[in-house]
């Protein structure tokens, strides 16, 4: 991802998320947070996608992943995590971990067809609905 492609980003968000992060915030994060990682997943030149981590000595915190609705189901999701996945290999993290909407099924579905394990739960982690969040590991990475 680069600052060209934060607009096209910030649109799928904001279809993804009930709470979406903002532009500064994903502009600070390309600019200012040296533990960022992010890729985005094209379609003719439009942003259809994009997933994002912090690497942290040898841990990759997966911080999101959106696939725009009209691209969901096409194996796009799983190929930016199967991206991250390789790229937090390359930098030296030896596991991942994520946090998920105990609610959200189909991307537990894709975490787990991934390697992910669930590991706990953080009660009320979701500030705008209040929902629980499912902690999942791979360790291995």
């Amino acid at each position: 991802m680069t600052l060209a492609d934060v607009d096209g980003v910030v649109a799928v968000e904001r279809l993804s998320f009930l709470t979406p992060w903002s532009r500064q915030a994903f502009v600070r994060e390309l600019t200012e947070n040296p533990h960022a990682r992010y890729l985005v997943a094209r379609v003719g030149g439009t942003v259809v996608g994009y997933a994002g981590m912090w690497l942290v000595l040898d841990e990759a915190h997966v911080t999101n992943v959106a696939v725009h609705p009209d691209w969901r189901r096409q194996g796009l999701g799983e190929r930016l995590m199967r991206g991250l996945m390789d790229w937090a290999r390359a930098e030296g993290a030896t596991r991942m971990t994520l946090e998920v909407r105990v609610s959200n099924q189909p991307a537990q579905e894709l975490y787990r067809k991934l390697g992910f394990q669930p590991s706990g739960i953080r009660r009320g982690y979701y500030t705008d609905t209040g929902e629980d969040a499912l902690i999942m590991w791979k360790d291995p990475l």
